[in-house]
Formats: C-alpha cells, sequence, structure tokens
C-alpha cells in the first residue's frame, strides 16, 4: 500500500514508558538539557504524554551531580539518597563545585 517511511529506524522507544512512536511523534530528550548543541550526541526519546509530564525546569548540572553521588555513595538506595541530599545542600551553600564536562 503506502510507503509512509515508519520502518524500524523512523521509530523511537520512549525512555519513560517504553513506547514505540514514530520520531517525528516523539521528542527529544537530552540529559545536559541542552538538545540545541547537536554536536556529537544521540539523544534519546520521549513520546508526547510523557514529554508533557516531565518538569521543563533547568536542569543545569544534574548529570555532574548524579554521577558525583553515584561515585561517592555506597551500593544502597538509601546511601545514593542520602548522598543526593548531602551535596544538593552543598552545591545549594555554594560549597561544591562540579567539573563541567
Amino acid at each position: 500500500m503506502w510507503d509512509l517511511g515508519l520502518g524500524s529506524r523512523d521509530c523511537v522507544t520512549c525512555i519513560s514508558c517504553g513506547s514505540r512512536v514514530s520520531r517525528s511523534s516523539a521528542r527529544e530528550y537530552d540529559k545536559q538539557g541542552n538538545r540545541w548543541n547537536r554536536r556529537k550526541k544521540s539523544f534519546e526519546h520521549l513520546c508526547k504524554p510523557c514529554y508533557r509530564e516531565i518538569d521543563h525546569h533547568s536542569r543545569e548540572r544534574l548529570e555532574q551531580l548524579l554521577v558525583a553521588v553515584e561515585q561517592s555513595s555506597g551500593s544502597t538506595n538509601a546511601e545514593f539518597i542520602r548522598r543526593y541530599y548531602q551535596l544538593v545542600s552543598e552545591f545549594e551553600n555554594q560549597s561544591v563545585q562540579f567539573d563541567d564536562r
């Protein structure tokens, strides 16, 4: 019949709910929060309903914070959460600096 160009390369998986949708029906997600800087990046995708549900506030330095927490905490979720809150508090008081990578 009609070839709508919806082959496997034109479909993406939503990182939130796992739905497979056409690329044109999805929104790009950049974990660094700057989807306009496209050099040497690959993007993950969200379906439109999941995209509407996410917090669209700035995620400045969030990835660096999560990496720092992961490297300095133990293996349990409780240790990760404790260390996350500790670093966020320190960051808000400007006593912690994260590398810009």
